[in-house]
């Protein structure tokens, strides 16, 4: 316990310390992200974008390799997921103008960026090309050696998120709710609508050094999904869904700190989900034994009734 003890009080060390703000300020900007993505019903977009980062980071590895550079800039490295992704995005959005149904085309813009992704990093690997090693991590996050430059670069990403965020909260949450009425009241939609797509993939650039491609979309929807037990409020759901999120990526870390075998990224992840299943179980009103209990209430008022 002393391990993890120490890691939660930000006792075991500068880099154990950076790894843990790291991972809380990531979960409270996917966090309240994810209240809004889940909200517009956009939870799968997000994953298809998540998976579309990957052939933006192999190639980007290659350019900057042929360049002369070691190919692991995480700047040159993010930049090419983001290329990447939007031009998913953009593959996406055409497929779904046509007659295939949103959650074919999502799959199959999903399954074929990855697919393509996994190609070029294994081509890299064969190659005698910069310094390969690592990019693995962007899997499934690898936060060990994250570096002071690398945590402010995170610590940026979620700042500029959330005030985007804040600024665009009551637009994103008319047309998550009413788009048509959001439309006479003269908010476009459909611009809001890419905002929105365009800060959930802020936060998956974000999160790919701490937990992955694979694994962000979990941070950006199981917080929202239990802060969404708590409360009807929007306002109320996203600050909850970001604490949820912000308290998962510090326990998480601490998690991994104090058993070196266990990864990060699904460290982090599964404490989301354990603040998910304690939500299920005792929510007020929502929660599993509220219900049990109003069902009871109800049966005997019934009984008494008759």
């Amino acid at each position: 316990m002393t391990p993890f003890l120490d890691a939660l009080t930000f006792q075991a060390g500068y880099n154990a310390a950076l790894v843990s703000l790291g991972a809380a300020l990531l979960g409270f900007a996917a966090g309240c992200t994810g209240a809004f993505t889940t909200l517009r019903r956009r939870a799968l977009v997000s994953d298809a974008m998540a998976h579309a980062t990957l052939p933006g980071i192999g190639l980007a590895f290659l350019a900057m390799a042929v360049l002369g550079g070691d190919g692991r800039a995480l700047a040159g490295l993010l930049a090419g997921a983001a290329l990447s992704a939007l031009a998913g995005l953009v593959w996406l959005q055409h497929l779904t103008r046509t007659r295939l149904p949103e959650d074919a085309a999502i799959a199959a813009t999903l399954s074929t960026a990855y697919g393509l992704g996994i190609l070029i990093l294994t081509v890299i690997q064969n190659l005698a090309l910069g310094r390969p090693a690592g990019l693995e991590g962007f899997l499934l996050g690898s936060t060990a050696g994250m570096l002071r430059s690398e945590a402010i670069l995170i610590a940026a990403g979620g700042a500029v998120t959330l005030s985007l965020l804040f600024l665009l909260r009551r637009p994103l949450v008319m047309t998550a709710f009413d788009p048509a009425h959001a439309r006479l009241m003269g908010v476009n939609t459909r611009a809001v609508d890419m905002a929105l797509l365009l800060l959930t993939l802020a936060c998956v650039l974000t999160g790919l050094r701490v937990v992955g491609l694979i694994l962000i979309v979990a941070l950006l929807i199981t917080p929202a999904l239990a802060a969404r037990l708590w409360s009807d409020r929007m306002g109320g759901v996203a600050l909850l869904a970001g604490a949820i999120g912000a308290a998962s990526g510090h326990l998480g870390a601490a998690l991994s700190l104090a058993l070196p075998d266990l990864p990060t990224g699904p460290a982090i992840v599964l404490t989301a989900f354990a603040a998910f299943a304690i939500s299920a179980l005792v929510a007020p009103d929502k929660g599993v034994i509220a219900q049990i209990l109003a069902r009871a209430r109800l049966r005997r008022t019934l009984r008494g009734s008759r």
